[in-house]
């Protein structure tokens, strides 16, 4: 019988939870308090101040299945396994246990829970530099486990080394294990390092030793962790021995549900292309339906979170156009989305009026911004000489009003033009090299950074959530989302319109109040249900009877929390907002400094 997603999820909680792993909840997809990532990219990512030596409340051993998501490769989905959502099956050791303990257990889960057979897994371990010796430790346990010398590859950093999440971090080597397909070697060289297919990652083992400093040195961290991850959809997939992701049953309803409202033919007989539509259509609005659903949920803007959403929506409207699917389709889709997930993730289900209705609106928009675009387009082939559209015209047409490179051809030969095609491609990589760069520059402090600074901004983003309740005398204005850099705060809640100056004054007279009043920073741990019960606020996520850390500043706040906190709230300095605007529909954004 087939392992379900389900099962596979029950599954590994209940073999950690029998090695004393606690079950903790999945993180939101909007991190806390982060400026150096959008969403949330991996299970280590919401722990790594536990991963640096901060005590969590549910102890040194921890398991969960938390939820993802990565656009760095959108441009190779709907091949056979790129998601930009998708869930991580993780386990950590807080300076606990470490390698001579998670080799076995990987190899037991492997061959006894998804019984692969031995000689069809390959492994990688770190081959060694001046940073980090060859790791030689981890290639004789996985050998003694009874995986053969000659499916043990050493490769380097490249290939066997994770992290940092930025420039500066916990990080070490890693030991990955892979699928083998059963395809034939490439070449003599051919190892799980080659692109040919024959390896599949399915799990990675990281065992992270080192702290990277700024200026790129690695110094031992005070404790050793270890951080896995194993993505669901691709373990599927390999384990049934399926042709993609899509096959799978996290996928397969809602295949279902695009085909039956496509044309025809992409039932009867679909093309290359029709495939790789209706694969990003599935995954581009299952990506949505987690974004808008989640408790911090954003909505389709032009900034951080609400791009890259309103970019997946038009994106997944823009495929599902070429395969005949038509308005109020893609809010429908969504729908199936919901319906497989609302029992494991109910957020979802809560959310569900509001995730369709803001796909509908989307598409509203995207229907004009389309229509603008073909004037724009009429109106530029009106004023060409040559008959060719330059590059950077057709990037525009893309950049700014969606149209595909292959849009912008078709409509420009059947009016006898031709395209730079070379001069657009050009240009895309310019425009990918500025936003790598951009997500380099998003890089700095984040949860990793405890300094002094950070930590008193942080405390006063707590100060300033409690202010903003009562001058708005509204219990109903909530966090939306944070990102603290050393130098300032930014602080996103749900409010319908523009404060006016006086109320601004009044939010900085009361967390100026209550940085003179000088009061300690308490820090309590206990249940969600306790900490409901004491008042505090926060997103009430976990699991019942999960433990969760409290932070209790006087009369002045209580809110649940993870990150770095002053001891004192005199410690702050003088607060000033600088700045509250507009963030999206509904949610204000405010921008201030400690003096």
């Amino acid at each position: 019988m087939k392992l379900t997603s389900v099962e596979l999820r029950k599954k590994w909680i209940e073999f950690f939870r029998e090695r004393g792993h606690t079950p903790i909840s999945s993180a939101s997809l909007i991190p806390e308090n982060d400026p150096t990532v959008l969403f949330t990219t991996a299970g280590m990512h919401p722990l790594v101040p536990y991963l640096l030596g901060q005590p969590h409340p549910e102890g040194k051993r921890l398991c969960d299945a938390q939820k993802c998501v990565r656009t760095g490769d959108i441009d190779d989905v709907g091949d056979s396994s790129h998601c930009t959502f998708f869930e991580m099956l993780g386990n950590w050791s807080l300076g606990d246990y470490f390698k001579k303990e998670m080799v076995p257990w990987s190899y037991e889960f492997l061959t006894e829970v998804l019984k692969i057979a031995p000689d069809r897994l390959a492994v990688t371990v770190f081959e060694g530099d001046a940073d980090c010796p060859r790791d030689d430790e981890t290639a004789e346990l996985w050998h003694k486990c009874g995986i053969k010398k000659e499916n043990i590859f050493y490769l380097g950093k490249k290939h066997n080394w994770w992290g940092p999440a930025g420039q500066t971090g916990p990080c070490g080597p890693d030991t990955e294990m892979f699928f083998d397909t059963g395809k034939p070697k490439c070449c003599d060289a051919c190892s799980p390092a080659c692109d040919c297919g024959k390896y599949v990652e399915i799990w990675n083992d990281v065992f992270m030793q080192f702290n990277k400093n700024a200026d790129g040195s690695f110094s031992p961290l005070k404790q050793k962790n270890v951080d896995t991850g194993m993505g669901l959809e691709r373990v599927l997939m390999n384990v049934h021995g399926l042709k993609s992701v899509y096959d799978t049953d996290v996928f397969a309803p809602i295949v279902d549900g695009i085909k039956s409202r496509a044309d025809s033919r992409v039932t009867d007989a679909p093309t290359d292309d029709d495939i790789r539509a209706v694969r990003v259509v599935a995954d581009h609005i299952r990506t949505s339906t987690f974004i808008l659903g989640d408790e911090r949920g954003v909505v389709p803007s032009n900034v951080d979170q609400g791009y890259i959403l309103r970019r997946l929506l038009r994106r997944a409207i823009r495929f599902g156009t070429t395969v005949g699917l038509k308005k109020g389709d893609y809010s429908q889709i969504a729908d199936i989305v919901v319906g497989l997930y609302k029992d494991v993730y109910p957020e979802l289900d809560a959310a569900r009026d509001k995730i369709k209705s803001e796909i509908d609106a989307e598409e509203e928009r995207f229907t004009k911004t389309l229509e603008n675009g073909i004037k724009e387009f009429e109106k530029l082939c009106r004023f060409l000489q040559d008959k060719v559209i330059p590059g950077k015209s057709a990037f525009r047409l893309y950049d700014t009003y969606g149209f595909p490179l292959e849009m912008t051809v078709e409509m420009a030969r059947e009016r006898g033009f031709t395209v730079d095609v070379e001069g657009f491609e050009k240009k895309f990589e310019e425009h990918k090299n500025l936003s790598h760069a951009g997500a380099e520059q998003r890089f700095k402090g984040g949860l990793a950074d405890t300094g002094e600074l950070t930590a008193r901004l942080h405390t006063a983003t707590h100060l300033l959530h409690r202010a903003l309740k009562t001058v708005l005398n509204d219990e109903s204005v909530n966090q939306r989302g944070s990102n603290i850099t050393p130098e300032r705060l930014r602080f996103d809640f749900s409010f319908g319109r523009a404060m006016t100056p006086e109320e601004v004054k009044a939010v900085e007279d009361k967390v100026n109040a209550a940085i003179a009043a000088d009061v300690p920073v308490v820090c309590e741990e206990m249940t969600v249900e306790q900490a409901k019960a004491a008042g505090a606020v926060g997103l009430f996520t976990s699991k019942y009877g999960e433990k969760v850390k409290v932070y209790t500043m006087g009369e002045f706040s209580k809110e649940i929390c993870g990150g770095p906190h002053a001891a004192r709230t005199g410690e702050l300095g003088h607060f000033r907002i600088v700045k509250e605007q507009s963030s999206s529909a509904g949610v204000r954004r405010i921008k201030a400094v400690l003096e």
